[in-house]
């Protein structure tokens, strides 16, 4: 349903996973806590690589529904497409499927103090800061929540239907996907196995907007390839308009959050803003959309600081990438070797690439 794909593109290529199995213990909780956090994260990844079965043996059992290994077998096609065509990993991600029996195989969990639109990161010694946490146990994710909010902080609890552990396991096709077009499906696939090739510490903006351009590009290329129908540029279109929206009132909190006025003052604006963001949303909507409503769920629902912080990690610099794969005249190693030498540029570097006009040729 589309109403409920927001969530799933906005969170499935949250990389708490890779962060915490990659990375180790979490830095910023006390140790008794930590063990017992990653003990937990252990028994999750293990269940859910447990219940892996080979791809090609779900497609020949005929209980299987015919849907199912219809879609799957087009994620064979589309795994070989990544190595064969697209340059990604050549390995046993996404070979397998996994049943996991329940609507999402993680919960995140984001924060930010009630005036400001800082995370409220959790930090990790090999993959860095991510700005939520992440728990395989929707229970877990709530009572954090709940912690979270008796403090006053603003709080979002976000189902992740898909993550990627960077290629330190062997990742499954997750029968959370199972309600996904097959194009989510097959872009999530190039999506992930672009930040198995290339992963940059610290920085989730360049990492997203990187493996974006994969996910789509790769997209693009493998439906040509097999004379399958193209993206609805409609729908494109109304994604960045929604994200331009939630953008532009992320901008107003943070000016009103900056301002001098008094802390009560710049409460009673903050539900304003979101009012007027619901205002606008309808506009767009019956207007443009002609009564679209696959963001009505997303606009319903409370709105607070933490909501809005997925919200531009994976569009930003994606132009850029776009440029950069253009001066590499469409090749694919040419354009993964001059990501790689940007991913070991200062930090102020890379964010002027994400945010500059068509980069200089590699």
């Amino acid at each position: 349903m589309k109403s409920a794909s927001l969530n799933a593109r906005k969170q499935r290529y949250k990389a708490i996973t890779r962060a915490l199995l990659a990375g180790g213990l979490l830095l910023s909780m006390s140790a008794c806590t930590t063990l017992g956090y990653y003990a937990h994260l252990a028994a999750g990844e293990a269940a859910v690589l447990r219940a892996r079965v080979p791809i090609r043996k779900v497609i020949a059992d005929p209980r299987v529904d015919p849907a199912l290994r219809t879609r799957l077998a087009l994620a064979l096609r589309a795994r070989a497409f990544a190595s064969d065509r697209l340059d990604l990993p050549r390995n046993q991600s996404y070979t397998t499927y996994a049943d996991i029996h329940r609507p999402f195989v993680m919960w995140n969990v984001f924060a930010t103090p009630a005036l400001s639109l800082k995370a409220v990161e959790h930090c990790f010694p090999i993959a860095g800061c991510v700005a939520y946490q992440g728990f395989y146990q929707k229970a877990r994710a709530a009572a954090l929540a709940a912690r979270l909010r008796k403090r006053g902080d603003d709080v979002w609890v976000g189902g992740v239907p898909a993550y990627s552990t960077l290629g330190h396991f062997a990742d499954p096709l997750l029968s959370t996907m199972d309600r996904w077009s097959t194009d989510e499906l097959i872009g999530t696939i190039f999506h992930e196995l672009a930040h198995q090739k290339i992963y940059v510490k610290n920085d989730t903006a360049f990492n997203e907007s990187y493996a974006t351009f994969v996910q789509r590009e790769g997209l693009r290329e493998f439906l040509a390839d097999n004379h399958l129908r193209l993206p609805d540029p409609a729908a494109a279109t109304r994604q960045r308009q929604f994200t331009d929206l939630v953008l532009a009132t992320r901008a107003k909190l943070k000016t009103l959050y900056a301002s001098d006025l008094p802390d009560t003052t710049k409460l009673h604006r903050k539900q304003q803003v979101f009012a007027d963001l619901r205002q606008q949303y309808a506009r767009l909507r019956d207007d443009d959309w002609h009564g679209y409503k696959g963001y009505d769920h997303w606009i319903d629902t409370p709105l607070n600081n933490a909501k809005l912080l997925p919200f531009g990690l994976y569009d930003r610099g994606v132009p850029a990438f776009a440029a950069l794969f253009a001066h590499c005249a469409n090749a694919w190693p040419c354009f993964f070797a001059a990501v790689r030498r940007l991913g070991r540029e200062p930090a102020a570097q890379r964010d002027a690439f994400l945010g500059a006009e068509p980069p200089a040729a590699p």
